[in-house]
């Protein structure tokens, strides 16, 4: 019987209540007997929406022993709307129960520092493990096989169906769409994300013409072809290659093409598996692995992918059969400088400018609009400041706010429309004045916009239709608010202060160093100045760091990697698994603060 720590699980308390339950309210004594994991997420976090995905398998295997629990700990305000909650838990298929915890109780309770982060609790009701990030559900899987037999044996565990109950099915012909392109008929053509297809809409946004993809998740070519919760699509220069258009079919993590004329998909990019720290980041498209394509524009003569899954931009170029990265780092922030330097956060939606000189990106988790300079390739913010501060604020757009936004299209006066999803509103930056103003609001999570004969037509997500709007002559007036993620700052010392990554490897598993070293640390600052030293990337999973006496409050940004191999000598060909998390850790720095930072990766601290 394996030993390993045991603490005992707090309550799971939420303010929004439960969903996927029937209407039943549960309590920890509701899930006695059975391997109970709870899942920390919010569905901005693509972090998480790729945990939601590995976890599908493993609930599915061992459902009659565990009972996944979403709870769900929201970073904007946006999330906090229980309205939102209930729409994403729709969105993203959440077949199991969720705790809507606006006030973020059950995290506090937790000790939870990250999104997405997994605890596993026995049956009788004990904490035994905690993973950040992605790339666990195998050590879980492990974990979980392990507690059913001890716990069989000691007569604890209780085998039988758990508490999830389905919600009703909405009908309706479009169900979360992602985005729209306008095709030279003058048809629609929509990612239907929800039905995990493209639907082809009359001029008037409503009347289906046809729908390519059969409604069922899957990774598959030819004339009946699936798809994956699609996004972004593009429609090519004509002769430029033999299909039409090209989607990024995101959680299948690959680039499609379409033949408008028979409706034939054929995949272009990707391999259908999630890009890790370690692969390729170049070569045949066919053989890269990419990470979540959000958006798709053609720019500069390649089609670039806003690479939401790893904060990055990639392109892809028809004519060579290749795609590698374009600009970003991996590394989650607002860092403006040449391409190879600069930092994302999750881009979700791109548009070229007239002239074709400037790439616009929507960079979500930053709330920010920034561009690409076709000549100097170097990244520029027009609005935004970082990862914690959004809102609905018009005027300069130094001080003004967005609140997560998908969607950017540019308008005919070159400015730009930026879909401003969180806030359900419909913003304008213009580049010769500095302004942002505020377009249109009662929109539900707009997530693109299509310019249609002086009109804009935005794809309201979360009503699940299309949206004719007049472009207005004036803004429309909206009371400025600002807000910050709510997650309270850890107080740490200045001076000397001990970074500790924990991480156990799963049963059976041991860090593989024979082909150098298997895990990685990187470590940041915003602003730099609050690290006098100790940042940058080094093998060690411990680092002594030096913080500022003189910055009172900031944000390390911590990004964490280990890979495990099977240890059995018999094994000639081991396999390995990548776990990683990035964490932005909140810090005031006060006399009587920590002077140690402990982050769990796996294990317990």
């Amino acid at each position: 019987m394996v030993s390993r720590a045991r603490v005992r699980a707090p309550e799971l308390v939420g303010a929004g209540g439960w969903l996927n339950t029937g209407g039943k309210e549960l309590t920890l004594a509701d899930f006695r007997g059975k391997i109970t994991i709870l899942d920390f997420w919010t569905f901005c976090c693509v972090n998480c929406l790729h945990v939601l995905d590995e976890l599908r398998e493993l609930e599915e295997k061992h459902r009659d022993t565990v009972v996944i629990v979403g709870v769900h700990s929201p970073k904007f305000v946006h999330e906090a709307d229980h309205r939102a909650v209930v729409d994403a838990v729709s969105r993203y298929e959440v077949h199991h129960p969720v705790l809507d915890d606006p006030a973020l109780a059950t995290w506090k309770q937790y000790a939870v520092r990250a999104w997405p982060t997994l605890v596993v609790i026995d049956p009788e009701g004990y904490v035994v493990a905690q993973h950040a990030g992605e790339g666990h559900a195998h050590a879980i899987a492990r974990l979980v096989e392990e507690l059913e037999a001890e716990h069989a044996a000691k007569g604890t565990l209780r085998r039988g169906d758990g508490p999830y109950v389905a919600p009703e099915p909405a009908a309706g012909d479009l169900r979360f769409p992602g985005k729209a392109v306008r095709l030279p008929n003058g048809r629609f053509l929509v990612a239907d994300s929800g039905h995990h297809s493209l639907v082809e809409l009359e001029a008037d946004g409503e009347t289906v013409v046809r729908r390519i993809g059969d409604g069922t998740r899957g990774l598959v070519d030819g004339a009946a072809p699936r798809f994956s919760e699609p996004q972004g699509l593009v429609l090519l220069p004509e002769g430029t290659a033999e299909y039409d258009v090209i989607v990024a079919d995101t959680v299948n993590h690959a680039l499609r093409g379409v033949r408008l004329a028979d409706g034939t998909v054929t995949t272009l990019a990707g391999t259908g598996r999630q890009w890790w720290q370690g692969s390729a980041t170049e070569g045949p498209a066919r053989e890269v692995d990419l990470s979540s394509p959000w958006d798709v524009a053609w720019f500069d003569g390649r089609v670039w992918i806003a690479m939401a899954g790893v904060h990055q931009l990639w392109a892809y170029d028809p004519a060579a059969g290749t795609v590698g990265v374009a600009a970003g780092t991996t590394n989650e922030g607002l860092v403006d400088g040449p391409a190879a330097e600069a930092w994302f956060a999750q881009p979700s939606g791109l548009a070229v400018s007239a002239d074709g000189e400037r790439l616009w990106v929507a960079d979500s988790e930053t709330s920010a609009l920034r561009w690409v300079s076709r000549e100097t390739k170097a990244v520029h913010s027009a609005v935004g400041t970082g990862l914690f501060d959004f809102g609905h604020r018009d005027g300069a757009a130094d001080q003004a706010l967005l609140q997560h936004p998908l969607g950017v299209t540019v308008l005919p006066d070159g400015s730009v429309a930026v879909s401003d999803t969180y806030n359900h509103a419909l913003r304008r930056y213009d580049p010769a004045s500095g302004e942002v103003s505020t377009l249109a609001t009662d929109l539900r999570e707009p997530s693109g916009a299509v310019l249609v004969d002086g009109d804009i037509v935005v794809v309201e997500s979360a009503r699940h239709r299309l949206t004719r709007l007049r472009l207005p002559e004036e803004a429309v007036r909206v009371d400025a608010v600002a807000h910050r993620t709510q997650r309270a700052a850890t107080e740490v010392a200045p001076g000397a202060l001990r970074l500790d990554v924990v991480f156990r490897a799963p049963t059976g598993q041991k860090l593989d160093e024979r082909y150098g070293p298997s895990t990685r640390l990187l470590v940041s600052a915003t602003p730099p100045e609050l690290l006098v030293s100790g940042a940058g990337a080094d093998s060690a999973l411990s680092r002594e760091l030096v913080l500022s006496g003189t910055v009172t409050e900031g944000v390390l940004h911590v990004s964490a990697m280990a890979a495990s191999c099977d240890d059995d000598p018999a094994i000639e060909y081991p396999a390995c698994h990548v776990h990683q998390q990035d964490w932005g850790v909140p810090v005031r720095l006060t006399a009587d603060g920590a002077r140690r930072l402990p982050l769990v990766l796996a294990g317990l601290e």
